[in-house]
């Protein structure tokens, strides 16, 4: 077994069937996984870890990070509350679980916790697991064509509601929907991870501000 085959191949491999073991066995943390695939990167990509990622020095815009991502993230989000949710709950016949954030209404220290864990472990690890590296490792076994492209949005975007399970059938059903949005704008902005992660914290930044006074 050649060096290239087991750090392009195999690598990758060995670290997706560790983070689904940890998923089966109910240890499964966004941030372990996150963690897990970042040491697979260095594995392969060594001093091209981060840029292999989609974290890019050009990419590092103020007014795209801290203009257009919070714009687009409250967009998403008044999308997601206002217009699909509603379609979606009407065909399910049942309405998002959303009891494992009722801690945080009305609880402020609790909810700026939250927050700051949305942040770390969402935004960051969520983008780091399936934009930069399920996303361009999946890219990478099987090119970039319209018909690749089509598959690895709607894969990654089924487990992406997947593993938001704790919210019943609707609630994975718009997280998945969710996921495929952030996965073509990952796409439409050339795999530009920063600004990934900056529209997924403002959806989840706006989303708890509705939970904390209770919209939702």
């Amino acid at each position: 077994m050649n060096k290239s085959f087991f750090t392009t191949k195999l690598t990758p491999v060995i670290a997706i069937v560790l983070c689904y073991i940890l998923y089966l066995s109910g240890y499964f943390y966004i941030i372990i996984a996150a963690l897990l695939l970042i040491i697979a990167s260095a594995i392969e990509y060594k001093k091209e870890l981060f840029s292999s990622l989609g974290f890019q020095r050009k990419n590092l815009n103020i007014k795209s990070l801290l203009i257009v991502a919070p714009l687009l993230g409250i967009g998403i989000f008044l999308f997601y509350g206002y217009v699909m949710m509603p379609i979606v709950t009407y065909l399910t016949g049942q309405p998002i679980d959303f009891s494992v954030f009722e801690p945080y209404k009305g609880n402020l220290p609790a909810s700026l916790s939250l927050l700051a864990l949305i942040w770390a472990s969402a935004a960051f690890g969520e983008e780091i697991v399936f934009r930069g590296y399920l996303m361009r490792q999946f890219t990478k076994f099987f090119g970039s064509s319209k018909i690749s492209l089509v598959i690895n949005i709607l894969l990654f975007g089924f487990v992406f509601g997947w593993i938001h399970a704790y919210q019943g059938i609707s609630g994975q059903i718009l997280s998945g929907i969710t996921g495929m949005l952030l996965a073509v704008i990952f796409h439409i902005r050339k795999s530009d991870l920063w600004f990934n992660i900056a529209v997924h914290g403002f959806i989840d930044t706006v989303a708890l501000v509705y939970m904390y006074y209770g919209w939702l």
